[in-house]
């Protein structure tokens, strides 16, 4: 077997990983823009990822249904926890999910510190392996983002304040495990970011910059050998900042459609 073909058979499923996340980020990103919460989605994932290491710590196979449920129940839990605060002190939402992220990150450390592999553990929760992406998963995830997608956008503002929560927190919790917090929070917010200003087409802008940012990453980590996660979060970065300063100088009038209260 060729080298291009050994390299092919790493990317294409770390591809298909990054366009799965992006397709799903990406509305939902723009709303968590709109309301203000940019956070939401470190605190979120983080919380899921605590429920990953609780499920290892307690015992369970890796990557086994215990392990999803815990990290499911976890990431819910911690949306209905946010969904509650929200409502109740929004003035004061993100410093709330600020808090909420840095519990969750000591928690796992503390978990983490008598493992062996705990440092190993930790690394790949923050910046995943989004290339060592099992390719028989990939069907299973993509059902999933497809009926968060099909509520999402047959829904909209009706599924309320813990309908957005509580889709948020599937989406997370699938995305964590196959790419990393860092590459879930950057696919959630540079295309909403870099798109912000533009009256039209901002839909597709945001995932063509967010696809364009997984396949440059991924292209530069085959030639450079350098790891995937941090190339995607930088060069998706930097075409979010081409597009922000060449777009236009004014955003549009209004938000976008968002999640009634």
């Amino acid at each position: 077997m060729s080298t291009a073909a050994i390299d092919w058979s790493l990317v294409w499923p770390a591809l298909i990983a990054g366009l799965l996340i992006t397709a799903t980020h990406v509305p939902l990103g723009i709303q968590v823009l709109n309301r203000g919460i940019v956070f939401i989605d470190l605190a979120v994932a983080q919380i899921a990822g605590l429920g990953v290491i609780a499920a290892d710590w307690l015992g369970f196979v890796p990557h086994g249904w215990a392990v999803q449920a815990a990290a499911l129940s976890a990431a819910l839990g911690g949306a209905l926890l946010l969904t509650y605060t929200d409502k109740r002190w929004a003035d004061v939402q993100e410093a709330i999910i600020g808090v909420t992220f840095v519990v969750a990150a000591n928690a796992a450390i503390l978990m983490l510190a008598a493992n062996p592999h705990g440092a190993e553990h930790l690394k790949d929760l923050l910046i995943g392996q989004i290339l060592w992406v099992n390719p028989h998963e990939l069907p299973v995830e993509a059902a999933i983002y497809a009926a968060i997608l099909a509520i999402w956008f047959g829904f909209g503002a009706r599924i309320g304040r813990v309908g957005f929560y509580t889709l948020f927190a599937c989406a997370v919790t699938v995305s964590v495990q196959l790419v990393g917090l860092y590459l879930v929070f950057t696919t959630l917010i540079v295309p909403a970011l870099a798109t912000r200003r533009l009256q039209r087409g901002r839909l597709v802008a945001c995932y063509a910059l967010g696809a364009a940012g997984y396949a440059t990453g991924l292209g530069l980590s085959l030639v450079s050998d350098l790891p995937p996660g941090p190339l995607i979060v930088c060069a998706m970065t930097a075409l979010g900042a081409v597009v922000f300063v060449l777009g236009p100088r004014r955003p549009p009038r209004g938000s976008a459609p968002g999640v009634a209260g």
